[in-house]
Order: structure tokens, then sequence, then C-alpha cells
């Protein structure tokens, strides 16, 4: 069994054929949540040139965001925020961004202290900086 489908109405729509979340027994595993609002088109914090390209972009409004998210999908499948237990994080400038994000993460994560990996990778399938895929127990 591939667990129960769970989308949010309050996260943004997912770019591909995938849900929000699967529930498999008391686990919650969700899928790639970037900064995109729901129901808008705009990335929080990224200024994109004439082709669609990233000119310039604020990590840490896209931080808050992917959080934000992170935290709707949580509470719509019935969990919540101190239920991570496990987190990867993948950064599209490591070199740059890492340090703004690790101080945001840990104001984000002061009580709950899931496992984390972080990630540099070449880019990401949407024009953002961040994305973070979860896993938590409900």
């Amino acid at each position: 069994m591939n667990g129960k489908k769970i989308n949010s109405e309050r996260a943004p729509k997912a770019v591909g054929l995938y849900p929000h979340a699967r529930k498999v027994g008391n686990l919650l595993f969700l899928s790639g949540v970037g900064p995109r609002k729901s129901g808008q088109t705009d990335i929080p914090g990224v200024t994109l040139n004439e082709n669609g390209e990233i000119e310039k972009y604020n990590i840490e409004k896209q931080c808050h965001s992917v959080f934000e998210n992170i935290r709707f999908i949580l509470e719509d499948a019935g969990s919540s925020w101190e239920n991570i237990v496990d987190i990867q994080v993948f950064l599209t400038n490591m070199k740059d961004d890492f340090k703004t994000y690790n101080k945001i993460y840990a104001e984000y994560f002061k009580d709950n202290q899931p496992c984390r990996t972080t990630i540099e990778i070449k880019s990401l399938p949407t024009p953002i900086a961040i994305e973070l895929k979860v896993i938590a127990t409900i």
C-alpha cells in the first residue's frame, strides 16, 4: 500500500503529478516544498528577467515562505511542526545562502531539532533557491 495522498489548499499546487504528502502508518512524507504561495505565480523574494531566469532573489524571504508552506501541509495532514523528524534541504547556492538559511532554520527549530541534511544542487524545477523534503510523525 502506498499510503493516503494528502493535499493542502493552503500550500501551492504541485508543479508535477504528485501529492503534497503521503501518510503511511504514523509517518508523513512530504514532497519537495518550495516558497511559492497558494494561488500565486510570483515567488516571494524572486525577481525574474524577461526569459524567466532568476535576476535576483532574497533567500530570507524564500526560507520563511517555505517554512510556512510546510507548516500548512503538516497541519492539514493532521501533524505539526513539532513532529518533524527529518529534513533534506536543497540550496542552489550553498556559499552565499547557507549562513542565512542556517540562522533562520535555528529560529524555527530551536525546540524541535530534527535530523537534517543540506545539499547544494545546480537548479530546481522552478526558479527558486531553496526546497525542503520533510518526514514527520502523526
